[in-house]
């Protein structure tokens, strides 16, 4: 009988079984790491990607001569954008590699966050006003817009609070209390700031959230109610948006120097590009003709410049980031997901469609960027967390799926 030597180690070795648990242990790991996206995820990151390339483009044709004008060079808007898209669509990567649990545990930071600069908006010599509307802060020579912010916040917030009360959504006063005055508190300080479009869109997030959450819709004709008479309240108290209604409805003289240019030179514009456009880069409009060309009616330079085969085409793209938006809701099995992506999906499709709608007067001017399209940093880079905070939720799914939940964890 051998007698181990003092000092020396008297740990078993490992067996042949654990050796094979640990390789296979190490496989899961590895295979979880690298696997293949769905068809879903890399349908929202392309779609999404290509708009946003085909948006710089659009950024810097239509913003040439206004930024030379403006003695930043003919580039100058253009420069900013993309810095804006550099750092937005790493974030966006970065973020949709992320698990969901830490969007469950700080979605309340981002909501805060923004409530809190929009009061400083509103109320320090920070808040700047442009076309009426306070809605901007400048810290250090940096402007953004804090409503982009609370959007993000309500988009992810929402989702926890709906998920938690899943088992009592068939109740009002749980569906009513936090959900309602906390995205309520959001809306009311933008709208202080007197920015009806960005309200509009907010409101329907919510009700977009509510919707995805599986809340009857017999429970929502209230609220409904009450958001239709408060934006006719609200559209009514400032003389400059009740000039815009009258003007699109043919009430008054309709002048062209006035409330009327803005949408008269957008008509022009499309009118001017026909089917197939006047190419890239040859606008009219843009030479100091259409105001706001590279930013809320950029939709029209596309149709100028490309025309209607160019106008059809963002449409598309658009209606495809729909549809990969509906499907990881469809494939979703917790109501979290479902949830933010649904109100995802109702935050910047509805918004790309009001924006389309307004350039093409379906209805008033109500100041909203086109996404991923139109220049404006806060509204790129929030946009792209908002889709990043999505292609996580398709990626955690397919881990899920991927793996079994009783061997995910060894």
């Amino acid at each position: 009988m051998t007698t181990p030597r003092p000092g020396a180690s008297t740990a078993t070795p490992p067996s042949t079984t654990d050796r094979s648990r640990t390789g296979r242990s190490a496989r899961i790991t590895l295979g979880r790491a690298f696997q293949p996206e769905s068809r879903s995820y890399f349908l929202l990151l392309g779609t999404t990607l290509f708009l946003l390339l085909f948006g710089l483009v659009m950024v810097l044709s239509s913003s040439s001569i206004s930024s030379y004008a403006g003695s930043q060079g003919s580039f100058g808007v253009f420069w900013r954008q993309a810095i804006f898209a550099i750092v937005g669509v790493p974030l966006m990567l970065v973020i949709s590699q992320l698990p969901v649990r830490i969007w469950r545990r700080w979605a309340w930071l981002p909501l805060v966050t923004g409530i809190a600069l929009q009061l400083l908006v509103l109320t320090t010599p920070l808040g700047i006003e442009v076309g009426g509307n306070r809605n901007w802060i400048g810290i250090g020579g940096f402007n953004a817009q804090p409503s982009e912010l609370i959007k993000v916040g309500l988009v992810a917030w929402l989702g926890v609070i709906l998920a938690k009360k899943e088992p009592y959504l068939g109740r009002w006063g749980h569906v009513l209390i936090p959900a309602l005055p906390v995205a309520g508190l959001g809306i009311f300080v933008v709208m202080l700031g007197g920015d009806l479009g960005t309200v509009m869109i907010m409101t329907a997030l919510v009700f977009g959230a509510l919707f995805f959450a599986g809340i009857r819709l017999r429970m929502l004709v209230i609220p409904v109610i009450v958001g239709l008479v408060l934006t006719v309240i609200i559209a009514l108290s400032s003389s400059s948006r009740l000039s815009r209604i009258e003007n699109f409805l043919g009430i008054g003289s309709g002048d062209q120097s006035g409330l009327s240019y803005q949408n008269q030179h957008a008509d022009w514009a499309m009118a001017a590009g026909g089917v197939f456009g006047v190419g890239l880069g040859n606008s009219k409009a843009k030479w100091l003709w259409l105001p706001a060309a590279d930013n809320d009616f950029i939709f029209a330079i596309i149709g100028e410049e490309l025309g209607l085969v160019g106008a059809i085409v963002v449409l598309a793209l658009f209606v495809v980031l729909a549809v990969s938006f509906l499907r990881i809701v469809r494939s979703s099995t917790d109501l979290f997901s479902r949830v933010v992506t649904g109100s995802a999906m109702v935050w910047i499709i509805g918004q790309a469609f009001v924006n389309i709608a307004v350039v093409l007067q379906v209805i008033p001017v109500l100041g909203v960027p086109l996404p991923l399209i139109s220049s404006g940093g806060s509204a790129l880079v929030t946009t792209l967390v908002g889709i990043g905070l999505v292609l996580s939720i398709a990626r955690q799914r397919d881990l899920t799926a991927e793996v079994p939940a009783g061997k995910a964890t060894r």
